[in-house]
């Protein structure tokens, strides 16, 4: 299998490197080797290249930011989003893209599914809703993957946000009404990699007849301070820490560019049903994260 990995220095694209390995040759690229505001030059890669599965690990993510860069953030993920699909349709590629729980506004209280209507708050979520339309208005063999609080120990995330603040600071206010799946970046990028090994004879075709819009993320959910406070009690470094309190606080109490929704967390049934993989449970992983660190 011949496979195009984007944004390979990203803390979920580092991951698919190293698994989609054991699938094939993996050419991974990131910005500046290619520009995914140049569709011209991701056209040309694309055909160049032939390859027959190419995997959008590649997104402005920046949320806080993507409000005063809203254009931006809309040529990565939505525009970018949209020629690769064309691309990929043309060579007759299949897509793997990774979406997020914020295309959705937090306020229908349970578990969101496939079906439910998005409707995203903030600039950065507008552009990856856009970047899934674009891909679903593309058409051919896709698999869009919404995801959720994406960490990785390797690069900066919540995780070492709070383990940096632990070991700074005695007192520690943590969000507690924001609520989601923690989704450790390995395990995202191994359910990958099984999807497209169960369909490797003819990945494309295998896609056309199953493929489509899902929900993936860790299994369970947490809020913040749910989730800090167990990454608390797993650090190995315990020893290192400083913080005696873990204060509960309100998304009012830290005013941001960005809107968040309150509880965006995904119900991943019909990844598990249509493919009978999911990932483990978001407790399990943050250990297991850890002990591979």
């Amino acid at each position: 299998m011949r496979l195009l990995l984007l944004g390979r220095g990203g803390q979920l694209g580092w991951e698919l490197h190293r698994t989609l390995s054991a699938l094939g040759e993996v050419l991974a690229l990131d910005y500046p080797e290619i520009d995914l505001r140049q569709p011209e030059g991701l056209r040309s890669l694309v055909h160049e290249l032939r390859p027959q599965v190419i995997v959008n690990a590649a997104a402005y993510t920046a949320v806080d930011r993507a409000e005063s860069e809203a254009q931006a953030a809309w040529s990565i993920n939505a525009q970018a989003a949209g020629n690769l699909a064309d691309a990929a349709r043309q060579e007759g590629a299949a897509l793997v893209h990774y979406s997020t729980d914020y295309v959705f506004d937090g306020t229908k209280g349970s578990p969101y599914q496939e079906s439910d209507l998005p409707n995203p708050l903030n600039s950065y979520g507008r552009s990856k809703l856009a970047g899934e339309q674009a891909i679903q208005q593309a058409g051919g063999a896709y698999l869009i993957l919404r995801t959720a609080w994406v960490y990785s120990l390797r690069q900066e995330s919540f995780v070492s946000r709070v383990l940096q603040w632990a070991r700074q600071s005695t007192r520690l206010s943590i969000v507690d009404d924001q609520v989601s799946n923690p989704t450790w970046a390995r395990t995202l990028a191994e359910a990958t990699a099984q999807v497209l090994a169960l369909g490797a004879k003819d990945v494309a075709g295998w896609l056309r007849e199953r493929g489509g819009l899902y929900h993936l993320a860790g299994d369970g959910w947490a809020s913040r301070l749910e989730w800090a406070q167990a990454i608390l009690q797993t650090d190995p470094q315990q020893a290192e820490q400083v913080v005696r309190e873990v204060l509960p606080a309100r998304s009012a109490d830290f005013p941001s560019p960005a809107q968040r929704p309150l509880f965006s967390a995904l119900d991943c049934r019909r990844f598990s049903e249509t493919f009978n993989l999911r990932l483990p449970d978001w407790r399990l992983a943050l250990r297991l994260a850890f002990d591979t660190a």
